[in-house]
């Protein structure tokens, strides 16, 4: 009888210890914002286009991140900037180009196709075709190898009488 408690009590604990895993991590997997509630904008209207536009602007401290998810001290400013912007009455376009003439294409998550930034659109691609004409020249060469130049030479008669005086001399009893 001990037994089946016992066995209950454990399936229990890892029930119970399978749903706290569960809810850790699905709050470690939810988005943490840095938005702080001083920086929110009374108007949800208002604080909602600012958390749109502040997914598409860098953190130019981070560099992978945007505004709102950094904490640092310029993405703050930045936060900021855009809040005021729109709060002065500019438009989505006008308050992210006010930040864009401020910090330069640099401030954008997916900067636009122009001659300072071609290389940041197509570098992924020639690093692409430089890998796979490296690995087409590797298989060539490879393959290149005839068959029997990679089979081993039988050993001559020499090389025959060598090997069994090595292992009459290393004979175990």
């Amino acid at each position: 009888m001990p037994d089946a408690v016992y066995g209950k009590s454990l399936q229990s604990r890892r029930r119970l210890h399978l749903m706290l895993t569960a809810l850790l991590g699905l709050a470690a997997s939810s988005p943490a914002y840095a938005v702080q509630p001083d920086e929110m904008l009374r108007d949800p209207a208002l604080e909602a286009r600012a958390r749109t536009l502040s997914q598409d602007l860098r953190c130019v401290v981070c560099q992978n991140q945007n505004i709102d998810d950094s904490n640092a001290p310029l993405a703050r400013d930045l936060r900021v900037l855009l809040r005021d912007r729109l709060t002065a009455g500019d438009d989505d376009r006008q308050a992210i180009d006010y930040i864009v003439a401020r910090y330069g294409n640099f401030v954008l998550l997916k900067p636009p196709m122009q001659i300072n930034t071609v290389l940041l659109w197509i570098g992924p691609l020639l690093v692409l075709i430089a890998a796979a004409i490296g690995f087409g020249r590797f298989i060539r060469r490879a393959s290149a190898v005839p068959a029997d130049a990679a089979a081993p030479r039988p050993l001559s008669a020499d090389e025959l009488k060598l090997v069994d005086a090595i292992l009459e001399e290393r004979s175990y009893p």
